[in-house]
Formats: C-alpha cells, sequence, structure tokens
C-alpha cells in the first residue's frame, strides 16, 4: 500500500540501460506481488502449473530479473522480515480487501464476466512463505543475491542506498523516500507494453527516478517534513485524516516545524488524534530495524538448477528457458571478456 506521494515527487523518466553498472535494490515482496497480480490468465485466474501451484511470481521473477541482467543492472532482491506491530491494521485491512475480492470475482467468474473477474482478481492475490522461498532459491540459482531484512523489505534497501551498497531502490511505493532512500526508481519490475484498466488500448510503461534531495528542493522542506506528510496522509504505520490529500498536507507542514506542533494542529482543526504513537512514526522512518548484508556478490547462472525448479518442478517451457538462460551466459561471457580487455587497457 505505503504512502501516496504521487503528486509531489520529482520525477524523471530513465531507461532500464541508463542504469547499467549500478546496483539496484528491488523490494522484493513488493515486485513479487505486482507479478501474482498482473501474471494471470483472460479469466484472472492465476498462472499455475500442471499441478495446480501458482507460477506467476517465478514466470515474473526469471524473465524481468533475466531482462535487467540483460541491461546491465546488477539486483539485489531484499526480503520483508517480522512486520512491525503497527502494521496490524493495514494488514487486516488487506486481509478484508482480498476476501471482499475474492467472492466478487467468483461471481463474476459464474456469470462469465471475464474482463470484470480478471479486474477483481489481481486484488486477491497471496504472496505465501513457500512462495517465498521458492523465489529466493530461484535468485539464488540464478546468481543474483538476495537479502534477509529484520523487518520492512523497503526500509532495509534504503538503508543500503544510504550507505552506498546501491545505486537506488526499487519499489511501487514512495515510502523509501520517507525511510531516506536517496533515490527511488519506479516501473522497474513492469516497465513494457501495458494495458490501461478497462479500456481498450494500450500505453508504454518506462521506468522512473525519483531523488529525495530534488524533491525536498522543490517542496521546500526537510526529510522529517516529509515524513509528517506521510503521517497525515497516512502510512503501514498509521491511519491518516480523512479528507487530507497531499496539497493540504504539504501546508500544514510548512504551518507546522515540529511533530509536538503538528500534533497539535490537527487536533484543533480537525478534532483527530493520531491512533498510535506518532513519535515512534517518526523515529521508525528515521532509524528503521537494519542488517548488514555483508558482502554483495552476482555469479554466472546455474542453468541445471534454475531449469529443475522451472521446468522439472513447475512446467515452464524447457525451450524458452534454456533461450534464457543461453542469452545470459553469452551476455555474461561477453562483459567478463571486456572486463579482461579493459584490464590491459
Amino acid at each position: 500500500m505505503g504512502v501516496d506521494l504521487g503528486d509531489l515527487a520529482v520525477k524523471r523518466a530513465i531507461t532500464l540501460e541508463s542504469l547499467s553498472g549500478k546496483t539496484i535494490a528491488l523490494d522484493a515482496f513488493n515486485v513479487l506481488y505486482q507479478f501474482l497480480s498482473s501474471i494471470r490468465q483472460e479469466d484472472g485466474t492465476p498462472l499455475m502449473d500442471y499441478k495446480g501451484n501458482i507460477t506467476a511470481h517465478l514466470s515474473g521473477l526469471f524473465y524481468r530479473t533475466a531482462r535487467l541482467l540483460e541491461s546491465g543492472i546488477r539486483p539485489v532482491y531484499v526480503f520483508d522480515g517480522r512486520p512491525h506491530r503497527f502494521k496490524g491494521r493495514v494488514q487486516a485491512e488487506r486481509a478484508e480487501v482480498k476476501k471482499v475480492a475474492q467472492k466478487k470475482f467468483e461471481e463474476a467468474l459464474e456469470q462469465g464476466k471475464y474482463d470484470e473477474a480478471k479486474r477483481y482478481a489481481q486484488a486477491t492475490s497471496r504472496l505465501t512463505q513457500e512462495m517465498v522461498e521458492e523465489s529466493r532459491l530461484l535468485l539464488r540459482a540464478m546468481g543474483v543475491p538476495s537479502v534477509q531484512a529484520p523487518s520492512e523489505g523497503e526500509a532495509q534497501a534504503a538503508m543500503m542506498v544510504q550507505k552506498g551498497m546501491a545505486h537506488a531502490t526499487a519499489s511501487q511505493d514512495y515510502d523509501a523516500l520517507l525511510f531516506g532512500s536517496p533515490v527511488l526508481v519506479r516501473n522497474l519490475s513492469i516497465t513494457g507494453r501495458r494495458k490501461v484498466p478497462r479500456q481498450d488500448r494500450y500505453i508504454m510503461v518506462e521506468p522512473e527516478e525519483i531523488n529525495l534531495k530534488e524533491t525536498l528542493a522543490a517542496l521546500g522542506i526537510g526529510r522529517e517534513q516529509l515524513i509528517f506528510i506521510g503521517i497525515l496522509l497516512g502510512t503501514d504505520f498509521n491511519e491518516g485524516i480523512k479528507g487530507v490529500g497531499p496539497k493540504t498536507a504539504i501546508k500544514i507542514v510548512r504551518e507546522t516545524r515540529t511533530l509536538a506542533q503538528l500534533t497539535d494542529y490537527v487536533k484543533e482543526k480537525y478534532d483527530y488524534g493520531f491512533e498510535v504513537d506518532a513519535e515512534e512514526v517518526l523515529d521508525l522512518f528515521l532509524d528503521p530495524p537494519y542488517a548488514d548484508p555483508g558482502k554483495l556478490s552476482w555469479g554466472e547462472p546455474d542453468g541445471d538448477a534454475v531449469s529443475k525448479i522451472l521446468v522439472e518442478e513447475h512446467d515452464f517451457s524447457q525451450e524458452r528457458v534454456e533461450k534464457t538462460l543461453a542469452d545470459l551466459e553469452k551476455i555474461s561471457k561477453e562483459r567478463g571478456a571486456q572486463s579482461r580487455l579493459d584490464r590491459w587497457v
């Protein structure tokens, strides 16, 4: 879900190739949910193998990661750990949304309304622990590192960027900016030709880069005030104020320079009291749980291991998997040869 800062962030369109040679820390759960939501059959049924196991996350992870590697990007996937206790409300809300969507999806299928069914189906996605484990196994087989966060994956990724271990955090959510990621890249896992929901037309989705310093300078605020805006709009850790959108939020934080002033302001004007300790939410964004991942390394893909996971266990097309692996091997050899040549120049 995340906080909605779309109308406030300064965005710049980029290409995958412009990120060549850079390490990008991807919010793994965010990416996998995108695949589970978007990679579906025409009636909205999840992509599955012959045994009925959902495979959309593996399909998206394999082919998209291959595309990133082909573009010269060094991806590292950061997986969520234990959720913060403040996320109980959000998790309950998401569970209810999925429950309602599942019922509407089944009703639409029974009535033969497949476009409608697919729309509801996208909100029913569930990421299980088994899916997470096999995703990490696939990444390991591809020679791509993954990192286990102690809590929020997006927070861990943002801290890795702050510490110079990666160029940017990749996520569709804007929370990475609140966690202090100097650079956020969006649309990295959904780049390409995409159908517009409920319309018979397609658009090209391009990656976009958001620089934290540029955004703060354009808004004329500091990072703490950006977090104040998030708290007003609502984050994964607190409920926002109804009727307060981005424009109203920026106006409020410009008039209230401290969290205490902000709390007093919304109490007086909106008769609103935050349901959680706003100071603790602020501290969570400023100093989130973090674990040193150690040295990150990328290796050659293990074709046999990849084929075992995808082809043998989940009925992927052997021809297509082998072609993608061959492309990766060719690119790896070319880069290795270029690297050796550069040492002699």
